[in-house]
């Protein structure tokens, strides 16, 4: 290690990769339909999401509830179509939940590499720098035993 020389300024840059945006790389990437499933992903896990869907469905149960019969389009006691547009709902929302998680895992492993290579050239760097200092320290010591022995 006595020997080492450190990496000059130069030698440092010319090794030195460009720092990716793993945030703009994946915008980039993604497919119409796996934006949409984003957007529905960030949106349908929100109180205004759980609020248009309760007041929905509340509305539906107290239309066909209490409305003159004349007026019920699924009285009660069937309201089997308010069942099936339910599990519609569900039944697509499920996988398109799942599929926006994937997306977002794969965001996440992609934006932990870009932040492993960040650290891996800070850590290069940051080497660099304490030889470059352990270096001074010994040039320095070495200047001031000459001078101790002057």
């Amino acid at each position: 290690m006595e020997n080492y020389q450190p990496k000059t300024l130069e030698e440092l840059k010319a090794i030195r990769k460009p720092i990716r945006n793993a945030n703009i790389e994946q915008k980039e990437q993604l497919s119409t339909l796996n934006k949409l499933a984003l957007w529905i992903t960030k949106h349908v896990g929100t109180m205004g999401f759980f609020f248009v869907i309760f007041v929905w469905t509340a509305s539906w149960l107290g239309w066909n509830s209490f409305a003159p019969k004349e007026y019920c389009f699924d009285p009660f006691p069937a309201f089997v179509m308010w069942l099936f547009i339910s599990n519609m709902i569900q039944i697509f929302l499920m996988p398109l939940i799942m599929i926006g998680q994937n997306l977002q895992s794969e965001h996440a492993e992609v934006r932990a590499e870009a932040d492993f290579e960040v650290n891996t050239k800070a850590e290069l760097e940051i080497e660099t720098i304490l030889m470059h200092l352990e270096n001074q320290n010994k040039i320095i010591m070495e200047i001031l035993n000459r001078l101790d022995r002057k």
